[in-house]
């Protein structure tokens, strides 16, 4: 079966100069909620911790990457969030070294801590991040994304790569 994606798809509001760098970022924190959501470990979580690589970590500063990555994490909606709030939201996290995971679950996260831009690449695209939550009642839960551009984002699985 093919896919299709239509001019909507790929026309998209952000933040950041770069869908790369932020909205597939931002997309990739949203579906790591899901997966902790659907594994049922979301209320377990005591600790998030992000890996960039390649690309997002060479430039990730300097285009929001990290800044999506935390309002993904905290829930937060790229195509609706009130533009105004996001400074607000930001600064909270950094001043009560605390995230509020998709708007459930308060858990510590120090953003010199937990997301490390690490200088080294992955093998599938330039454009890589790892998401690891901690638990203390299970091993931690790890989930590697690429975002391939346009806010695109794919999944590594163990032998393939998932689109979606």
């Amino acid at each position: 079966m093919e896919e299709y994606i239509s001019v909507f798809d790929m026309l998209k509001i952000s933040i950041g100069p770069s869908s790369s760098h932020t909205l597939g970022p931002w997309r990739a924190a949203e579906r790591f909620l899901r997966e902790l959501q659907n594994e049922n470990i979301i209320y377990s979580v005591k600790r998030i911790k992000v890996d960039l690589f390649g690309s997002l970590s060479l430039t990730g500063k300097g285009h929001a990457t990290d800044l999506a990555i935390m309002l993904g994490l905290s829930g937060q909606d790229p195509e609706y969030i009130p533009v105004s709030t996001i400074p607000e939201i930001i600064k909270s996290i950094k001043d009560k070294n605390e995230i509020n995971l998709g708007n459930e679950i308060t858990t510590p996260f120090h953003l010199l801590d937990d997301i490390i831009f690490n200088k080294n690449s992955l093998p599938f695209h330039a454009n890589a991040l790892t998401f690891t939550a901690y638990s203390k009642d299970t091993t931690p839960y790890t989930s590697t994304f690429y975002s391939i551009g346009g806010g695109f984002v794919v999944k590594e699985e163990p032998n393939h790569v998932k689109i979606k």
